[in-house]
C-alpha cells in the first residue's frame, strides 16, 4: 500500500471512530485554526499493559492519536511544556513503542 492510499485509509477510519458532534467540532475548530500540520500515530503498549495504558488517556476507548497544529515547529514547541512533559514520563512506563505514523495538511471538509 502506498503512502496516500494509506493515509487517506488512516483519516477514514478516524472520521468513522469520531462521533458526528466531535467530526463537526474538529472540522469547526479547524475553519477558525486554519492549522497547516497534522499528525496521526499509533502508540503501542507494551505487552499485557495496553489496559493500564489506555486508563491514562482521556478518553478510555482512544488508542490512535491525531494532533493539529500551526506548524510542526509549534508542535515541537509543546512537546517542551511542562505539563506535557509530565504527561511523557507518566506515559512512558507503559509504551512499548509507536506503530504507523502520517503527517498531513488538515483539511476540513464533509458532505454536510
Amino acid at each position: 500500500m502506498n503512502r496516500r492510499t494509506h493515509l487517506a485509509a488512516m483519516l477514514a477510519m478516524a472520521a468513522a471512530l469520531l462521533p458526528a458532534t466531535k467530526l463537526r467540532a474538529l472540522e469547526a475548530k479547524m475553519e477558525v485554526t486554519d492549522p497547516q500540520y497534522g499528525l496521526l500515530g499509533q502508540m503501542m503498549a507494551r505487552p499485557g499493559q495496553r489496559a493500564e495504558r489506555v486508563a491514562i488517556l482521556s478518553d478510555p476507548d482512544a488508542i490512535w492519536i491525531v494532533k493539529l497544529w500551526d506548524s510542526k515547529a509549534a508542535h515541537a514547541a509543546s512537546l517542551k511544556l511542562p505539563a506535557v512533559q509530565t504527561a511523557i514520563a507518566k506515559g512512558r512506563p507503559l509504551i512499548a513503542g509507536f506503530g504507523t505514523r502520517a503527517e498531513f495538511r488538515p483539511v476540513a471538509k464533509t458532505g454536510r
